[in-house]
């Protein structure tokens, strides 16, 4: 019960995560007019991407520190960088305040994204590793479903209250949107507090030569007999989360499989499914929905992410990681082929709606947690930190890429060339994981 807890209060930082990313998006319609900034795309531009940055200086931070100053204190960080830009982009003046908050939200993201799922990995027992792991994935996605859900409220409450619509309009563009950001304080606090309760990671312990210390923590988590069992194999074979045999006898070098968690982590980018996402108003409208249904699909598209996710986190254990990488990257490529097909001949209506739930789903319960789970078991502990933070550099890189390209590749390939586009990359990372991703997953 006790590691449940701690590894929810861990999580916390992938909540938190999923909110700061999208909670702009709503806040968008009003934010904009608020700092006039309506009439100017650069502006528009770099306020929606300004976290971006955040995210890559993050990224830099945690590769640098959390080999030398452990997990905790930096996630410790992490809850207080979030607590600031709550705080911050709610009371911003200007645009430049706003989006310095922005920025530092965007730092905890990049903290949080390597370092959460990291903490959990290496407090969680070996045969519950990649559910408690994938915890994290299924908190984002929370996080992300309560950002819509706050940003709706808020807007909904001056609709609901029976005000005229340019008093309503005008109540979000000076206030509403402030609280939006201001309510990611409420997870933000509860981070910070959790935080200060959960003990240091005893792999990371073991890595510095304080064995008594990760002894403590172990037995808090499983008891004096297991505590001593798991100790000793931390500290005989430093590099605590062995790959299985069945698919390779030794780890490869470190510079391999530092390639294969860079591939691996652009490859979840670039596998095409954020711009379900980002660009859904698009992809719906190329296949014939108006606005309210595209409002409504989105909010279909959410439920399927959320309710696929969990079905990651029961199955990542019982299949094993790659088995699920290869489903999921071997299923985008059919489906893109498919949808792109239906884009070509102008279908409309629910198949594509079905086809791009598809594409949400396959991705939920693959993809996108099974990566983080292989990210945060691959590398040896005494250097996870620095290659975990390369792989999640890499990851932002890409997505600021795979963002600012969408539109111009669609202009230029049309909807049904784009996703064929994003298929052929899904095939060429079937046939890597086929070829060379060992499995992860301990021997049972």
């Amino acid at each position: 019960m006790q590691l449940a807890i701690f590894c929810f209060v861990a999580a916390l930082g992938g909540l938190l995560f999923g909110y700061d990313w999208v909670v702009i998006g709503g806040a968008k319609p009003f934010y904009e007019p608020y700092f006039g900034i309506t009439e100017s795309p650069y502006l528009q531009g770099f306020t929606m991407s300004s976290a971006l940055v955040g995210c890559l200086i993050g990224s830099v931070l945690s590769g640098a520190l959390a080999d030398g100053v452990g997990r905790k204190r930096l996630l410790l960080l992490t809850s207080l960088l979030f607590l600031a830009s709550a705080i911050g982009t709610s009371l911003a003046p200007s645009l430049a305040v706003f989006n310095a908050f922005r920025i530092v939200g965007g730092m905890g993201i990049g903290l949080a994204s390597n370092l959460s799922p990291m903490y959990i990995s290496e407090i969680a027992p070996p045969n519950q590793r990649g559910r408690l792991v994938s915890l994290n994935q299924v908190a984002i996605v929370i996080g992300i479903l309560t950002s819509q859900i706050v940003n709706w409220c808020i807007a909904e409450d001056q609709v609901s209250a029976g005000n005229v619509i340019a008093f309503e309009l005008s109540w979000n563009v000076t206030t509403g949107w402030r609280w939006m950001f201001a309510a990611q304080s409420v997870p933000s606090v509860a981070f910070l507090v959790g935080m200060l309760f959960l003990p240091e990671s005893p792999r990371w312990l073991v890595s510095k030569n304080r064995t008594s210390e990760a002894s403590a923590v172990l037995v808090r988590f499983v008891g004096p007999e297991q505590a001593h069992i798991q100790l000793q194999e931390m500290i005989r074979s430093n590099t605590p989360i062995p790959l299985n045999a069945n698919h390779t006898t030794e780890r490869p070098p470190m510079k391999h499989m530092l390639t294969l968690g860079i591939f691996l982590a652009v490859f979840q980018q670039w596998c095409g499914i954020n711009v379900m996402f980002n660009y859904a108003q698009e992809i719906f409208s190329a296949a014939g929905y108006s606005v309210n249904q595209i409002l409504w699909n989105i909010v279909i598209t959410g439920v399927v992410n959320f309710s696929f996710t969990l079905i990651a986190v029961c199955t990542v254990d019982l299949v094993g990681r790659r088995f699920l990488m290869l489903v999921g990257s071997g299923g985008l490529f059919v489906i893109y082929l498919v949808l792109g097909t239906c884009f070509y001949y102008h279908v409309e209506g629910l198949f594509p709606l079905i086809l791009v739930s598809s594409a949400i789903a396959c991705y939920a319960m693959s993809l996108a947690p099974v990566t983080w789970v292989v990210l945060s078991e691959m590398f040896p502990v005494e250097s996870r930190g620095l290659a975990m933070s390369k792989c999640v550099l890499a990851l932002w890189l890409s997505c600021g890429l795979l963002t600012l390209t969408f539109p111009i590749l669609n202009d230029a390939l049309g909807p049904h060339g784009i996703l064929w586009f994003y298929g052929g990359v899904c095939l060429v990372g079937f046939i890597a994981i086929a070829k060379v991703l060992p499995e992860t997953k301990p021997a049972s």
